[in-house]
């Protein structure tokens, strides 16, 4: 089964890595949202994914940013895929708003313990397990490496935001819980705890991130809490968090999720989301998500669907490069060009190099080294890209005296050469192998056919 870890494109500039989350540039004023299927527990990330996690978490966000905006308004554009949300670039508070409407979780295992103080908040003795409050309550915390529970004071003291502010967050967070309380009741769901996120556009408050998603949420079965306030059919992340409290090794949290929990945590969210928004979620196992990722961005503009990226040995190769690039112009794909040594800094070549090998669309790398160029086989033998190697010989003698280093590749290296730019330029095209590619090419081997017979003709006529 397929599902989405990080997305990789040397098209893309990342300017953001979370948990789940990744950001990308667009613009200044837009940025890209890709919601992964990696699943995060106790501040940690887990070596597994969860099957269309992040198309839930993106889909259920998206609905829940347009049943609330009349009460804030946020951050959210468009999607551009399931996966995928373009959205408003603001500066964020690093901050999370949290309100807890009920006693669980992290909160009531520290209750367990004795403590009473709760970011500024004072419990009062005598709560049982899940015991509802009288009133919700933020529980503020920071966003750091790790987080931290903070007092409305210490957010002020410590200039985390400033107190109007931070009185208008806590104000629109009670409220966006109320809502989403109202909400998902007519739907038999219980919001049991979330945490929301603001950010300043234009100096305006506004809603970031994700809203009540099984992630930044708790949700219960309303029936489930009638019936059994102790034992409570959990329909959130919570799943997740309790297989890892009960099959701790030699006490540490496991890494890996069985495939039986994975399953079952994969129901549990496509379950929420087409409760949450009445949608169901089509759900194909044949379907590749990185291609799909990548047709939907070629779509939307916000990528080329190949590139051709060239690696020069040294800056004096420039105006070889040049050369290919302008070469490249008609086929209108996305063209780059970098410069590592194989013999100076070549220990940089695999981690340069994960990018490209791991990229959603096709890529070709081509290689810009002469004399004793190891460059080529180097690339060659660290990338799952065809590789290709165009040496910027002086002359002919500079070609016979220095080619052999360019054609004799060790076993398992399949590096390919072209001496001319140009050529070297289809070459690559040819590799990329994209229809739209192949009919210009295609069209020009024709016009160059009808061009050679045009001249015989003309030459039979004189």
């Amino acid at each position: 089964m397929y599902v989405i870890n990080k997305i990789n494109s040397p098209q893309l500039k990342k300017i953001h890595s979370g948990k789940v989350r990744d950001s990308f540039r667009i613009s200044d004023t837009e940025r890209m949202l890709v919601v992964s299927d990696r699943i995060s527990s106790f501040d940690s990330v887990l070596n597994s994914e969860i099957p269309y996690k992040g198309a839930v978490l993106s889909g259920i966000s998206s609905w829940w940013f347009e049943q609330t905006e009349d009460i804030i308004g946020n951050h959210f554009i468009k999607m551009l895929d399931p996966n995928i949300a373009l959205v408003k670039e603001a500066e964020p508070i690093r901050i999370e708003m949290i309100v807890r409407g009920y006693l669980t979780g992290s909160m009531l295992r520290r209750y367990k313990k004795g403590d009473r103080d709760f970011s500024g908040v004072k419990a009062i003795d005598g709560l049982i397990q899940n015991q509802k409050f009288p009133q919700p309550i933020l529980t503020p915390t920071t966003k750091e490496e790790h987080d931290r529970e903070i007092t409305p004071e210490d957010i002020v003291k410590e200039g985390w935001t400033t107190s109007e502010l931070y009185n208008q967050m806590a104000e629109v967070a009670l409220k966006l819980f109320k809502r989403g309380t109202e909400l998902l009741a007519s739907k038999g769901i219980i919001l049991v705890d979330t945490k929301y996120e603001f950010g300043l556009l234009n100096g305006k408050l506004i809603l970031i991130d994700e809203i009540h998603t099984p992630d930044s949420s708790r949700f219960w079965s309303l029936d489930s809490y009638k019936k059994d306030p102790a034992n409570i059919d959990q329909m959130d992340k919570e799943y997740v968090r309790q297989w890892l409290l009960n099959n701790k090794i030699e006490g540490q949290i496991p890494e890996i999720l069985p495939p039986e929990v994975i399953s079952e945590t994969s129901r549990r969210y496509l379950s929420i989301y087409n409760i949450i928004t009445g949608n169901k979620m089509i759900c194909d196992e044949t379907i590749d998500i990185e291609k799909r990722v990548a047709g939907n961005l070629v779509k939307e503009g916000i990528i080329k669907d190949g590139y051709v990226c060239i690696f020069m040995g040294s800056p004096s190769d420039l105006s070889h490069c040049e050369k290919i690039i302008t070469a490249l112009e008609k086929y209108e794909i996305f063209t780059q060009m970098r410069v590592v040594s194989a013999h100076k800094n070549g220990e940089r070549l695999p981690e340069v190099l994960s990018v490209y090998n791991n990229s959603i669309e096709p890529g070709v790398i081509i290689a810009v080294a002469g004399r004793s160029n190891g460059l080529g086989g180097a690339l060659a033998a660290n990338s799952s890209l065809p590789v290709i190697s165009c040496p910027p010989y002086k002359d002919k003698i500079d070609m016979i005296v220095n080619i052999n280093s360019t054609l004799i590749m060790p076993s398992k290296t399949p590096g390919l050469t072209v001496i001319d730019p140009g050529n070297a330029a289809k070459a690559a095209i040819n590799c990329l192998n994209i229809n739209r590619l192949r009919k210009i090419v295609n069209q020009e081997i024709a016009d160059i056919k009808e061009s050679l017979i045009k001249a015989d003709n003309e030459f039979k006529e004189r």
